[in-house]
């Protein structure tokens, strides 16, 4: 493969965006010098939304979340998680 183009200095973060998104990234990168990257202290987004439940269930699961002494819409959260991610 040829050698990777040089990446030119940018005067500001709207032109380097402008720069990177015209063109083929493996121009300027070798894909076996990839690395794995993590970031810990990115939030995941979230989305509100509006969800009707039974009052009786409601109720149940604020008791639940009482009881363990977390607001009960983290506890829906944390239950939604668990089952559908399998987050713990």
């Amino acid at each position: 493969m040829k050698k990777p183009l040089k990446i030119p200095k940018f005067k500001n973060e709207n032109e380097e965006f402008e720069f990177w998104s015209k063109l083929d990234l493996s121009e300027y990168f070798e894909p076996k010098d990839a690395v794995k990257v993590s970031f810990p202290n990115l939030k995941p987004t979230s989305q509100p939304i509006s969800l009707r439940l039974p009052n009786m269930l409601l109720d149940k699961i604020k008791e639940v979340a009482n009881r363990e002494g977390v607001p009960y819409q983290s506890k829906i959260k944390t239950e939604l998680g668990r089952v559908f991610l399998g987050v713990a």
